[in-house]
């Protein structure tokens, strides 16, 4: 447990926090002194559920060659002890369990993902430190919507679902070494998603924000069914071969390298679960409705394929996992977006955002493969 206090702003960063942190991770680095470069916090339309300070270290004369040469130091995005406005609260939840992705399962290790020097959660105050490579030094760029998404782009990312997918599916150690992991039907983030709080906070979204309040009366569902809905199909992908899912896979927590070799980033949502979870989330926010509508059944076959050459036994038909797809459209729309401030992204992304996944939910007729669940 660290000695100080975790900051949530960049005044109050400290070397004495950092060094702990880094220490307790990754022995024999430690930071003789830092700089401050930028600032991101929540608020600014930069930063949705975390805020983000980047730090040039001066590494100790005894630290290893080849560390990051600038640092992206995530915080939370409250005061220590506050209850931020914003899905029910719960910030705590998706902070600890990013904390445990990348300082237990590493995953820059296996694939492209952020190199971690280290990270810390606090119960007590709900607050986190997290320090991760900072991509630009790469020359990585960061996708939005509002990006143009190649197929080879999208297939790149689709390989680094796979690789995720094929590594854990139905690993051995689930329930065991790899019991702390969340899952989509218990857990502290399933205690989230399905609680009062989420719900009446989906309520005050639609009432609130009047462009997400006629589109779903256009549709002619409610925040309730949709509640109901991603609980049902949650449940019942539970019955089907699990693996480790990224849990959060829309556009905005992907990377592309210049080769356009794409990464993935913000694992707050991982979870155990049904492959299609993730799959289903990055077509429909990648791609614009014209090139999902084209091409998204070639990209579950493509997907399938990569299953099928990682040895993944017993993979799904594409029938199978189609009719999955379909419905894991529920969750995109309802806990990806319509409980999503507009704040957390800027006004032009969320209102793309809600208009993709309700218009996948409404082409792939997704209530009415729901319908037998």
């Amino acid at each position: 447990m660290l000695t100080t206090e975790l900051p949530t702003r960049s005044e109050d960063l400290s070397i004495k926090a950092l060094n702990q942190v880094i220490e307790a991770n990754t022995p024999g680095v430690s930071l003789a002194d830092f700089t401050i470069v930028e600032s991101h916090l929540w608020g600014g339309g930069q930063a949705s559920s975390a805020g983000r300070i980047i730090i040039e270290p001066r590494y100790s004369p005894s630290s290893p060659e080849g560390l990051p040469k600038h640092i992206v130091v995530k915080v939370a995005k409250s005061a220590p002890g506050e209850k931020v406005e914003s899905g029910g609260s719960g910030s705590g939840q998706l902070y600890e369990n990013e904390v445990n992705v990348y300082t237990r399962l590493r995953p820059a290790g296996f694939m492209t993902a952020p190199v971690t020097l280290g990270g810390t959660f606090d119960p007590q105050s709900e607050t986190f430190m997290l320090l991760l490579e900072d991509l630009r030094d790469r020359d990585a760029v960061f996708p939005s919507m509002k990006t143009e998404i190649s197929m080879a782009q999208m297939q790149s990312m689709i390989d680094q679902y796979a690789s995720l997918h094929t590594r854990y599916w139905n690993h051995p150690e689930f329930g065991r070494s790899l019991g702390w992991l969340e899952d989509h039907t218990r857990g502290a983030l399933h205690d989230l998603f399905t609680s009062n709080k989420v719900a009446g906070f989906a309520e005050y979204q639609v009432a609130t924000t009047q462009f997400k309040q006629e589109m779903l009366q256009r549709m002619g569902v409610t925040p309730k069914e949709l509640h109901e809905q991603f609980q049902r199909v949650q449940a019942h992908q539970a019955t089907l071969p699990q693996t480790l899912c990224h849990g959060d896979a829309h556009i905005g927590n992907t990377y592309l390298l210049p080769n356009d070799q794409a990464g993935l980033l913000d694992w707050q949502l991982s979870a155990r679960g049904y492959c299609m979870h993730d799959i289903s989330y990055i077509i429909t926010t990648g791609l614009s409705v014209t090139e999902r509508r084209a091409h998204e059944r070639e990209l579950l076959e493509y997907y399938r394929h990569q299953l099928l050459s990682g040895g993944v036994e017993g993979v799904p038909s594409l029938n199978e996992l189609w009719l999955e797809y379909r419905r894991a459209m529920v969750w995109n729309l309802y806990i990806g977006w319509l409980i999503t401030p507009v704040v957390n992204y800027g006004w032009e992304i969320t209102v793309m955002a809600v208009l993709r996944t309700m218009t996948a939910y409404e082409d792939l007729e997704t209530r009415n493969a729901l319908a037998d669940l």
